[in-house]
């Protein structure tokens, strides 16, 4: 059974760009635009880039991998809507072509800790927060 839910899902697999929060060796926050995808197989996002294992994101991650992604939009009548989801990543020197042939094959592959949502279904509705186990 996925930690996710079958709105968030869909709302992920509707998107292509997400935002990448990692922090690097002094401590400090650094925040990246990144291709990724949802892995069914691991229930996983992974994430992607061209030159992907030189990037200070990939770094960062290999050295603390604790992250926080974030993919949004905004909707015709203004509204925003989007998905949080914070937990540890590891880098792998696989799976990139995956998401888009033109990105090399390392990926960073985040694990989901916390997941938080806003307006997924195109109502207004309240945030969403829950801790996955």
């Amino acid at each position: 059974m996925s930690k996710f839910t079958e709105a968030e899902l869909a709302y992920l697999k509707s998107q292509h760009l997400g935002r990448l929060a990692t922090v690097n060796q002094r401590g400090e926050p650094e925040n990246k635009p990144v291709g990724f995808r949802y892995n069914p197989e691991l229930d996983t996002i992974d994430i992607g880039g061209p030159n992907h294992s030189q990037s200070q994101k990939y770094r960062n991650v290999a050295g603390n991998g604790l992250v926080s992604f974030v993919v949004d939009d905004a909707l015709p009548t203004g509204e925003g809507r989007g998905i949080e989801i914070r937990g540890k990543a590891e880098v792998f020197p696989e799976g990139g072509k995956e998401i888009y042939s033109w990105f090399s094959p390392e990926i960073i592959r985040l694990t989901p800790k916390r997941i938080i949502t806003w307006d997924l279904t195109g109502k207004v509705l309240p945030v969403a927060r829950r801790t996955i186990e």
